[in-house]
């Protein structure tokens, strides 16, 4: 596995977020570089790359590189070898459908996509800054799901932005109940000194903001059960990676989801056809075919 980083730094401001003071402006790197280095680490025997940057799908913006990330992935995707691309983390407001199409038509590309969208509230998302509407995030993913059916969507939220109510939140509840996430990744607001957000009005407690997360949590748990269910039986392509405190053999699915077998040690490193035998609420059990 290798980290391939393809711009620094975050140009959005989102207002519960201190990057973009501490890392400076966005800066994309020269796509030759990057191509480069792609061709150096699947040399050396790299078999999953994952392409970094706080938001990789605005790549190529600062400065003009003369190509854009749904570009870059075309790219690196027609290089010799046998690997997978991933890539992280992607901002909805600059998730285009030029990029779905690209991680549709493009083998090594994983059918995952983790696309953050904190909140189901177009006010609270406003008060984010986040810019782009709870429609806009849906119809992302209905087009994603139309050149992808069996991709995997990951996320991040926010419970208990300042100002938010339970009504509000409920429409986040709304919106992970028709997204069918594989996982999230659920925070309950913790406020940064020199944001905008710190300096917002935030009457709820933490005890009742821990009862939302707990309503949150326990949503997901049951799409995640329905989702890991509809996979026994079908086989997957999968990297094998390290042994497992049980001492199975651990890999992920091209959509990021984590599957045990057994297998002997020798096999880690390399890809394997691995038939799911039974599914875990978040991981999966599985036999080599």
């Amino acid at each position: 596995k290798a980290w391939l980083p393809i711009m620094y730094g975050c140009n959005n401001f989102c207002s519960y977020c201190i990057v973009p003071y501490v890392r400076g402006r966005e800066r994309s790197r020269m796509p030759e570089d990057i191509i480069k280095e792609a061709k150096e680490l699947i040399s050396q025997g790299a078999k999953d790359i994952t392409l970094l940057g706080q938001n990789v799908n605005s790549y190529g913006k600062y400065p003009d590189c003369g190509m854009n990330f749904a570009q870059l992935l075309r790219k690196i995707n027609a290089l010799e070898g046998d690997f997978i691309i991933r890539f992280m983390t992607s901002h909805p407001k600059d998730c285009t459908y030029e990029l779905l199409d690209a991680m549709a038509e493009c083998e090594k590309v994983a059918k995952h996509l983790h696309l953050p969208f904190q909140s189901g509230s177009n006010r609270v998302l406003d008060a984010m800054n986040r810019r782009y509407t709870r429609e806009k995030y849906l119809e992302l993913l209905e087009y994603a799901y139309s050149v992808m059916p069996d991709l995997s969507v990951t996320t991040d939220v926010i419970v208990g932005f300042p100002g938010e109510t339970y009504d509000e939140f409920l429409e986040t509840v709304s919106l992970v109940k028709k997204a069918k996430f594989t996982s999230m990744y659920t925070f309950i607001f913790s406020s940064r000194e020199g944001t905008k957000a710190s300096k917002m009005p935030d009457p709820i407690s933490r005890e009742e903001k821990g009862k939302w997360f707990k309503e949150l949590l326990d949503t997901q748990e049951k799409i995640a059960a329905v989702r890991t269910s509809s996979m026994v039986g079908k086989t997957y392509r999968v990297l094998c990676e390290s042994v497992s405190k049980g001492g199975l053999i651990e890999g992920r699915t091209g959509g990021n989801i984590i599957i045990e077998f057994p297998a002997d040690e020798s096999v880690i490193g390399t890809f394997r056809d691995v038939k799911v035998t039974e599914s875990l609420t978040w991981i999966l059990r599985g036999e080599i075919q």
